[in-house]
C-alpha cells in the first residue's frame, strides 16, 4: 500500500500530511506532479491525496481549474476502479467540482476566511476515515478556509444521511450539533462526506494539522490511521 499526494500549482498543505503520513504514520508516500496524466503502479488498495491549498489562486471557484489539470483523469479512473481517494480543504473542493462528490463548497457565511481549531465529530464508524472516531466523541481539528460552506439539494443531502455518506458534522466541544458550532453555514453541519461506494472521501478540517504532542492535539490521528487500517 501507499499514498500519492498530489501537488498543484498553489497546493501549501502538501508537505503537511507528507509528513504526517511518512513521519509519524510510517507509510511509504510518493508526490505526484498535477502535469502527470497517470498514476503509475497505483492499485485499488492504495491512496491518492488531493491536499489542501489554494490551487491556482483559487480563481473562479476553489479547485474549478484543478480538477482540469491532466493528473485528474487519472485519479478519476482511480476511483472508479475502486481505489481510494482522499481530498482535504481545497482537496474536497476539487472533488466536488469532479464530480466525484456531490455538491459544493461555497463562501463561508460570514464572507471571511476562517482559520481556527473547531470540534466535529463522526457520523459513523463504517467508512476509512471514521473507523476509529468514536461517534459521540467531539474531535478538535483546525479549519482553513474561505470556501468550506458546504452545499446541496435537499434530495441530495437526504441520500447522503439515508446511505451513510456523511463523515463529520460540526459540533460542539461536547459533541453536540449546534447552530452555534457550524461557523461556516454548512447545510445540516457537514463537514465531510464520502460517495456511495465509500472510496472517495472529502472534509474541509485539516486532520494532518492535529496528528502529533508538538501541536498539543493528536486528534487528527484517529483519522488518518483508520483509513490506514482500511487500506492494510
Amino acid at each position: 500500500m501507499k499514498f500519492g499526494v498530489v501537488i498543484f500549482p498553489g497546493s501549501n498543505c502538501d508537505r503537511d500530511i507528507i509528513h504526517v503520513l511518512e513521519q509519524v504514520l510510517k507509510q511509504e508516500v510518493e508526490t505526484l506532479w498535477h502535469k502527470e496524466e497517470k498514476l503509475h503502479g497505483y492499485g485499488p488498495e492504495d491512496c491518492i491525496v488531493l491536499p489542501g491549498g489554494f490551487s491556482y489562486g483559487d480563481y473562479l471557484r476553489s479547485g474549478a481549474i484543478a480538477r482540469f489539470s491532466p493528473i485528474m483523469n487519472a485519479v478519476i479512473e482511480h476511483a472508479e476502479k475502486g481505489g481510494k481517494v482522499i481530498g482535504i480543504c481545497n482537496g474536497f473542493q476539487i472533488l466536488c467540482e469532479a464530480d466525484l462528490l456531490p455538491g459544493a463548497l461555497l463562501r463561508n457565511r460570514n464572507q471571511r476566511f476562517v482559520c481556527k481549531n473547531i470540534h466535529i465529530k463522526a457520523g459513523n464508524n463504517k467508512l476509512p476515515l471514521t473507523r476509529h472516531a468514536q461517534t459521540q466523541r467531539a474531535l478538535k481539528i483546525p479549519v482553513a478556509h474561505a470556501e468550506g460552506r458546504y452545499y446541496a439539494d435537499q434530495e441530495t443531502i437526504d441520500s447522503l444521511f439515508r446511505n451513510g455518506q456523511v463523515l463529520f458534522q460540526y459540533c460542539d466541544e461536547n459533541g453536540e450539533i449546534t447552530e452555534e458550532a457550524n461557523f461556516n453555514g454548512s447545510v445540516m453541519n457537514i463537514a465531510g462526506i464520502s460517495n456511495r461506494r465509500g472510496n472517495v472521501m472529502g472534509m474541509m478540517p485539516h486532520p494532518e494539522r492535529a496528528a502529533e504532542e508538538v501541536l498539543h492535539n493528536r486528534d487528527g490521528l484517529c483519522i488518518l490511521k483508520g483509513l490506514i487500517d482500511t487500506l492494510n
